[in-house]
């Protein structure tokens, strides 16, 4: 039965013009209404969660042997809603009862058809439950009515609810969100920063809202997180509002729904929120090894002045667009960073351009010293870094080994990079148990063997690489192997000392080295005769092994420093292990590993210092990560993970000594490509296990 074939028209309650009134007027009885809660039906047929009465539309009601329409138009506006319908032939409509209705009513059923602005349905199913009938007592002709609803368009399973009132004194409910779903964009990406949104729920009722507990439902729910909430547990009154807010939590790329499901005291007993996104796997955190490149030698007057720099004096330094290194988009560089005649025992912090100078150190030298250390930075503003010199004057040579990326825009220059992946710390290489010092002007080639399931993956290695007892000042320097020696160095050495040096090589598949199938391998070069240890730290892969790492960039932060009592008090005596607990402020709950800078501060004997994950009941591992002198204060960047309380192990061999530790960035587990993206702390758990390794020794030409 149509609103125009009900052929009396009983009631017209409102005509309205002009301007609505005010939201937060309560509206007073008797009252003629229509509410409509879209839920997650996408719309249809009524676009948009809404109540019409008489303070905002034109509404007409007919009503004629138990038939019954209602018709509101917005005021303003074109948009419409028409709802028709009647109970089962035969019967009459009755206070407590629910009828199942059709699009058209028989002798079980009764109808329900609602349409919208043009948007109607040819099928559909639903209910309707009657709460209030008045009655003329003279002709039983209706006179109030008052029922609930519920209307499946197309028979989907989405559902339209709401409330219906005519000259009814019972009150009614209506919490009306500010938009119909929560759309997220079609730019999220997967482990990103979340992209958030907020929204409100006003009450347009004549009786308050009691909100309970909001969740999340739907098979994505898992990738939303309730942020910010005003509504749960409060009761508004009619006019009042209180807001959600929801963020993505993205871990698998995809169209993502979910819902927002807000219990309240209607009688459909909930407020449902569609929530949608589009998400795709990104390359932010991804990590990009580059053959080596100088970007400033102080000496020369290479992207600095040609002057030492003096004490106290800082050179902001240009990397961004340099040396491999994309023009934007660039989280931060991986450098290493040589100091080469200091006039005096100082040291160097190398931090973002255009942040203060951090409580940091990057590398730490006495007077006439040569060495180098490697060095994670956050890029600055400019694309710069700043390099400080406390004391004296240095010079200052600077090589770019690779880059993380910090934005999406990375892809667009260079593709896609790599993902950190743990190994147990093992020696690859000790010239000393494998034919002896490598001779002045030669190179070393040096082989892993991850398998046939991982080999292919391989783009880097990170490795700790020290030079033993050289025959004079020279240098190492680390390179994939393809084409001749780079100009770049990795370690500088001075004649008869041990120094390290951690760095992030780019390898070569090598299809010769012996071995049954191709083998990432990569080169050592020393200029002067020196043994050379190397030790496996990491691996660098191609974003494909699961379980990968992300990095996310820190300004440098001093988190340990056993002369003043941060992160644990006094110097470490021969063959202690101190905890050390990373503090909030530089790990999330996602955070696996940390990229340190580690200092060991005038040891009293030759020593060995060891860090590992802490709470997981792992053994000391065999490789070491700083190998000071006596009276030195020898610096070294250190991968660690970290353990369920967020802590590292710190081993002191021998003699007693102080140390200092700055985090310049985390690794975090990548949910796009993680076996279980709810799984803590896989970096304690080996993704790379080296099978085999091997080298030869050639001269250069």
């Amino acid at each position: 039965m149509l609103r125009a074939l009900l052929g009396v028209v009983v009631a017209v309650t409102g005509v309205v013009s002009g301007v609505p009134e005010a939201a937060n007027a309560a509206p007073t009885a008797p009252y003629t209404v229509f509410t409509a809660d879209v839920g997650d039906t996408g719309g249809f047929p009524i676009r948009d969660s809404r109540v019409w009465d008489a303070g905002n539309s034109q509404m007409s009601v007919n009503a004629a042997n138990e038939g019954f329409s209602v018709y509101a138009t917005w005021a303003g506006g074109s948009e419409y809603v028409d709802a028709s319908m009647r109970p089962p032939s035969g019967q009459s409509w009755t206070a407590g009862q629910t009828y199942p209705t059709l699009p058209l009513y028989d002798t079980e059923n009764g109808m329900l058809n609602i349409s919208s602005s043009g948007r109607g349905c040819s099928d559909n199913y639903g209910s309707i439950t009657v709460r209030e009938v008045g009655r003329d007592p003279a002709t039983q002709a209706v006179t109030s009515f008052a029922a609930s609803y519920e209307f499946h368009c197309e028979r989907k399973p989405e559902s339209l609810r709401g409330e219906i009132r005519w000259n009814s004194d019972l009150d009614y409910l209506a919490a009306v969100p500010n938009v119909s779903f929560l759309e997220f964009g079609t730019t999220v990406e997967v482990g990103a920063t979340p992209v958030i949104r907020t929204v409100s729920f006003t009450s347009l009722g004549s009786t308050s809202e009691v909100f309970g507990q909001a969740s999340l439902g739907g098979a994505d729910s898992a990738q939303f997180a309730i942020t910010g909430d005003t509504c749960s547990g409060r009761t508004i009154a009619p006019g009042g509002t209180c807001t959600m807010t929801v963020a993505t939590r993205a871990s698998r790329s995809g169209e993502i729904y979910g819902n927002l499901v807000l219990p309240d005291n209607s009688s459909y007993g909930q407020r449902l929120l569609p929530l949608r996104y589009w998400a795709f796997e990104g390359v932010t955190g991804m990590y990009y090894p580059l053959a080596p490149q100088r970007l400033m030698d102080t000496r020369s007057g290479l992207g600095a002045p040609k002057a030492k720099i003096g004490a106290g004096q800082t050179v902001e330094l240009d990397v961004a667009g340099r040396g491999g290194v994309p023009a934007d988009g660039v989280g931060s560089v991986v450098l290493n960073v040589t100091v080469t005649g200091p006039t005096a025992s100082s040291f160097l912090a190398v931090y973002p351009a255009g942040e203060s100078r951090p409580n940091a150190s990057s590398i730490n030298f006495p007077a006439s010293w040569l060495g180098s250390n490697n060095v994670t930075v956050k890029v600055g503003a400019a694309g710069r870094v700043a390099v400080y010199n406390r004391s004296g004057s240095t010079d200052v040579v600077v090589d770019v080994m690779g880059f993380y990326a910090g934005a999406e825009s990375v892809r667009n220059q260079v593709g896609v990079g790599g993902q950190y992946g743990s190994v147990n710390p093992t020696r690859l290489y000790d010239s000393r148990t494998d034919g002896g010092a490598i001779p002045a002007g030669s190179a070393t080639e040096i082989w892993t063997d991850f398998g046939p399931d991982l080999n292919g993956h391989v783009r880097g290695l990170v490795l700790n690489v020290t030079a033993v007892a050289p025959a004079r000042s020279g240098f190492l320097s680390v390179w994939s192997g393809d084409g001749p020696v780079p100009t770049s160095s990795t370690v500088n050495y001075g004649a008869g000392k041990i120094v390290p040096n951690l760095t992030i090589v780019k390898t070569r598949l090598c299809t010769d080295c012996g071995t049954p199938a191709a083998v990432p391998s990569f080169a050592v070069f020393t200029s002067q005769s020196s043994n050379v240890v190397v030790d496996l730290v990491g691996v660098m892969d191609d974003g494909k092994v699961p379980d990968g790492l992300r990095f996310r960039s820190l300004s440098p932060t001093r988190i340990l420093d056993s002369r003043t009592g941060l992160g644990t008090a006094g110097a470490l005596g021969a063959n202690v292990t101190r905890k050390i607990t990373a503090p909030s402020r530089v790990v999330a709950a996602d955070t696996e590993a940390l990229v340190t800078n580690v200092t060991a501060v005038s040891p009293t004997n030759n020593t060995v210092i060891t860090v590992w994950p802490a709470d997981l009941g792992l053994p000391k591992p065999t490789a070491s990560n700083l190998n000071p002198a006596a009276g030195q204060i020898v610096s070294n960047a250190v991968f660690t993970g970290i353990g369920p309380q967020d802590a590292f192990n710190a081993h002191n061999l021998s003699g007693s000594t102080h140390l200092v530790a700055d985090v310049v960035g985390t690794f975090w587990l990548y949910p796009g490509t993680a076996s279980d993206p709810a799984a803590a702390k896989v970096a304690a758990t080996p993704r790379f296990a080296l099978l085999d390794s091997g080298s030869r020794v050639g001269t250069t030409g």
